[in-house]
């Protein structure tokens, strides 16, 4: 066991026993040979030890050695000089050693054995040849070096559970990679169907592999497919036995959702009465009884190591939060402006979990337990949590009294000059790069307008962690969609991969274009009909003629389709700032963007107006000329004229980033770029 090669000789010497049995009837060779002690081994055969002999299930040291992936001491048993081992001996489950290679993945060893004639297609008693074994651990250089060497023959057999290799490849859910191989072998059809009737869909679900259930129906796999009531714990009704009954059953609720998402109209059987129906042809899962529990558990599970970690400093009564008016809601509930030990703060209060979503539960204890961790200027600042009851789940967090850059820039209308918009770009970047760059760093993945907040100082902060992770987390699923559509990045939509940091870089670039522009990225289509523009058509918002050319750079860079090719936000924030510093943006705010104008006739000797179909570009250009005549009219004139209150509905104070001073309706602001430019033509 110890690999002591001098005690053992001394013990032999001595009259040690070579073949003497232990308690599962292993001879010390049958441990030499499991623990890879190769001076031992060659001792013991040189004493004339047994080298077929069988342990208490008769396996024999050979196998022990090639499970273990000990090529030498193999070489050691295969080329005794008086009884070599035999390469293709069995236990009493008629295991041979090339099947404990394969499936411990040892590549060198089963070279070897199959140089020595070990046969290949060999089944034990389960059925399983060793490429079932190894498609079952996931071994993909096994699989392709056994298909290469010895042939197709063991594709097509099934062992006793009506399993062929691929179906054992979805069983185990470890490799991507091996699925995708099999499949592009000959004679491997991706919906054969087993003596019993299911397919290597029907494995992936009954094993919960969201992974290769979505990888499975983008390949073409059959949902509609029907097994034999044969496997225990699936219902016996022979018309429910689709790869959605079977995850059904399971409790992969998932899994479930995912499979009626991806069900085609004619495909009506694949849903059967397991819906509820929806807004707008949507539906809502049915909980299974056992998704429901497992859920249940893991939930009380998340909280009680909330509470066992959170330090006690923010764990808050809900008693002791005074509750104000609404200021947002969600599918979670409601954002409430309200009181803390006499400070000003938003209160996030989380409805009781519910059912047909994702859970409620799962995202506070997540949001909790990011926040927590978190202390930057560029960061909603985190006060604490209630903790107590599901029901009175609450999230405190400061009060940031501009509200979102989305109310400011697609609700209240309001203007802002482009060095406030580059102030807010770089806050964003910099609270990013923090997040990015922590000891444990933290993918946002719902970065969008919604979720940067101005403060009364017209700088921003980053919030709402709801869907955030860890990044190092390994348990999480980094694959499946989270958070706004509108600005997620390609390789989250697609799903085809799984994403990383950068995915928070490419949702900043279309931030940074709505805050130049204020529009909405493709406003003119849904937000899944944008996503899906960018990801397959690799389309990107319009780039005006009055966007800086640094930042035109930067965009471009950002929302590159490769994920790898685009920047970190440390790399980020210095061009922001360089930006700001320079003489464009002067000019911009000191006598008004006909500098701009200037400089760009000068570079690019464009002197027309922007195309008239790009509203956005039109509508800068309108402002630009309106603002080459701003210091003919007085701010106290235009104050009087548009008398707004200093409040607005929310309790916020007037907008600090307006150009003016003042909110402006966008007809007073077209009225008033109007006259400006009619002005300026006299």
């Amino acid at each position: 066991m110890c690999g002591f090669q001098e005690i053992a000789e001394v013990l032999i010497d001595n009259g040690a026993k070579v073949n003497m049995q232990d308690a599962v009837n292993f001879t010390p060779l049958h441990i030499a040979c499991n623990f890879g002690n190769e001076k031992v081994v060659s001792v013991l055969i040189s004493q004339r030890a047994d080298i077929n002999a069988a342990g208490g299930v008769r396996e024999r040291p050979l196998h022990l050695a090639c499970s273990r992936g000990h090529l030498q001491v193999t070489r050691l048993l295969m080329e005794a000089p008086q009884q070599p081992a035999e390469v293709n001996v069995t236990d009493d489950e008629e295991h041979y050693p090339v099947h404990f290679c394969c499936k411990s993945g040892h590549l060198n060893v089963l070279s070897y054995l199959l140089e020595k004639k070990a046969l290949p297609h060999v089944c034990n008693i389960y059925g399983d040849t060793p490429l079932h074994l190894a498609c079952y651990s996931g071994k993909v250089e096994i699989v392709k070096h056994l298909i290469s060497v010895t042939g197709l023959e063991s594709l097509g057999k099934e062992n006793i559970f009506s399993e062929t290799p691929l179906h054992s490849a979805c069983t185990s859910g470890r490799s991507l990679e091996l699925i995708k191989y099999l499949l592009e072998l000959p004679n491997v059809n991706i919906n054969h169907q087993g003596k019993d009737g299911h397919t290597a869909l029907h494995s992936a679900c009954y094993h919960g592999h969201i992974r290769v259930v979505q990888f499975l129906l983008e390949c073409g796999a059959d949902m509609n497919l029907v097994a034999c009531a044969e496997m225990s714990g699936v219902t016996d009704k022979k018309e429910e036995q689709t790869p959605l009954m079977w995850a059904y059953e399971q409790g992969h609720d998932t899994i479930v959702t995912l499979l009626k998402h991806h069900k085609r109209p004619q495909d009506e059987s694949a849903c059967g009465d397991y819906s509820q129906p929806g807004g707008e042809g949507s539906y809502v899962s049915v909980p299974s009884p056992l998704g429901k529990l497992k859920s249940m558990t893991r939930e009380k599970i998340d909280v009680l190591q909330l509470r066992s970690a959170l330090p006690r400093y923010f764990q808050l009564q809900i008693t002791d939060l005074d509750f104000q008016e609404p200021i947002g809601s969600g599918s979670f509930g409601k954002v409430y402006k309200g009181k803390y030990l006499g400070k000003t703060v938003a209160i996030k209060r989380y409805r009781a979990s519910s059912f047909g979503c994702k859970s409620d539960v799962d995202m506070f204890c997540r949001e909790v337990a990011i926040l927590s961790k978190l202390n930057s200027p560029f960061v909603i600042s985190f006060v604490g949590a209630s903790l107590d009851d599901p029901s009175n789940f609450a999230i405190v967090t400061q009060f940031v009294a501009g509200g979102s850059l989305f109310s400011i820039l697609h609700e209240q209308k309001r203007v802002i000059d482009l060095q406030s918009k580059l102030t807010i770009a770089s806050d964003v970047a910099r609270g990013m790069a923090y997040l990015h760059n922590l000891p444990q760093p933290i993918i946002h993945r719902d970065l969008n307008s919604h979720n940067i907040l101005l403060d009364d100082n017209g700088h921003a902060v980053v919030a709402d962690f709801g869907e955030s992770r860890f990044l190092l987390s390994e348990e999480d699923n980094m694959t499946k969609q989270p958070g706004n559509l509108r600005w997620m990045a390609p390789e989250i939509f697609t799903q085809c991969t799984k994403y990383s940091i950068k995915a928070d870089v490419f949702s900043f670039s279309l931030c940074i274009w709505e805050l130049l522009s204020g529009e909405l990225p493709f406003a003119h289509l849904k937000p899944a009909a944008a996503a899906a523009e960018m990801a397959y058509h690799t389309t990107r918002p319009p780039i005006a003629v009055t966007f800086p050319k640094p930042i035109v750079a930067l965009l471009q860079s950002c929302w590159n389709a490769s994920a790898d090719d685009r920047p970190e936000f440390k790399e980020i924030v210095p061009i922001l700032e360089d930006c700001k510093q320079t003489q464009v943006v002067a000019l911009l705010n000191s006598s008004g963007v006909s500098s701009l104008k200037e400089v760009s006739e000068g570079e690019d000797s464009l002197t027309s107006p922007p195309i008239a179909g790009n509203v956005m570009a039109l509508r800068t250009h309108w402002e630009q000329e309106a603002s080459k005549n701003s210091s003919s009219v007085p701010i106290d004139e235009l104050r009087r004229r548009l008398q707004y209150p200093q409040v607005d509905k929310n309790g916020y104070v007037s907008d600090p980033l307006s150009t003016l001073g003042i909110s402006v309706t966008i007809e007073q602001t077209k009225k008033l770029l109007e006259s400006a430019f009619n002005q300026s033509q006299t």
